[in-house]
């Protein structure tokens, strides 16, 4: 399976939910592979703490391979070479955890018959090898989102199970933003059918993460006055209303990340020990990210109700 991750705007926590997916699906056996597509700002290294590991592979990042400047990128051990304790303790039952990093300091280029059959080998030999790869696409409309939408039109990944999660805040203007990205005419499904894909099917392989959502309830809530209170419920009602009316209501959302002071503060992987010693994370944020990590296989999630 591949997974293909994006957004409508930047600082969506995109990348740090996705690579704590990642981390999640490998924590339960898979072998996982995280492939930072992000032209502009690719980031995973940060979260899985891979620094030292990263500078050593300068010029092998996906976007060199993808210009041809190298025949393959560069994969990275997650489990071997993060500097993070943590990470390097993970269970030998654990499958592997991959990352094919991103080159930084680059910028956007289009794609065009080269270009793609070089993703198209690329993102082919992931799904051989690995029992989910996630791509973490830039934000926006982006030249990566059409790379991959060219690619994934081929013939040959007419059997390979592909699905899209596009990340946004729980505000107005990241709703309206989320919903014209897939639907507007140069969007998500209007790329895809232009470079051949079905707008129906395409369609149903989209679905939507609301993330750093702030809580309603009486914990979450507390410390603020009884207006503020009850002006944040109407103001997550409003949203909730809104959502529906676009196309980005309950059915066709995956999962909701709550908004967590870890991450506000440092974009990380959150391991058990975040939550229990010391308990820096909050459970509530785990739970969203094993629910999402489960769900990105469960096929009756991803039905049209």
């Amino acid at each position: 399976m591949i997974v293909f991750a994006t957004s409508d705007k930047g600082g969506t926590g995109r990348s740090v939910t996705c690579a704590n997916i990642a981390y999640r699906r490998a924590l339960g056996g898979d072998d996982v592979a995280y492939v930072d597509f992000d032209f502009g700002s690719p980031t995973a290294a940060t979260v899985f703490e891979l620094g030292s590991a990263v500078h050593g592979v300068t010029h092998r990042g996906v976007h060199s391979c993808l210009l041809g400047r190298t025949t393959e990128p560069a994969r990275l051990d997650v489990w071997l070479s993060s500097e993070s304790d943590a990470l390097r303790r993970t269970l030998a039952s654990a499958g592997r955890l991959c990352l094919v990093p991103g080159d930084p300091g680059g910028g956007e280029f289009p794609a065009d018959e080269a270009v793609t059959r070089r993703c198209a080998a690329l993102l082919l030999a992931m799904e051989q090898e690995f029992d989910v790869t996630i791509v973490d696409l830039s934000a926006g409309r982006s030249y990566a989102i059409d790379i991959a939408l060219r690619t994934t039109a081929l013939p040959e990944f007419e059997n390979v199970v592909t699905r899209w999660l596009v990340f946004h805040r729980w505000t107005r203007q990241h709703l309206e933003a989320t919903a014209a990205l897939v639907g507007h005419e140069r969007g998500i499904l209007g790329v895809g059918v232009h470079w051949g894909h079905d707008a129906d099917e395409l369609g149903r392989r989209i679905r939507y993460v609301r993330a750093a959502v702030p809580g309603t309830g009486a914990s979450s809530v507390a410390g603020l006055r009884a207006e503020q209170a009850e002006w944040l419920r109407e103001v997550d009602a409003d949203l909730t209303r809104r959502s529906g009316r676009l196309g980005l209501g309950r059915t066709s959302t995956l999962g909701t990340v709550p908004l967590d002071p870890v991450l506000q503060w440092k974009e990380q992987i959150i391991t058990d020990e975040d939550v229990l010693k010391p308990a820096i994370a909050n459970a509530e944020t785990v739970t969203a990210f094993r629910d999402l990590a489960d769900a990105l296989t469960d096929d009756e999630r991803w039905e049209i109700l």
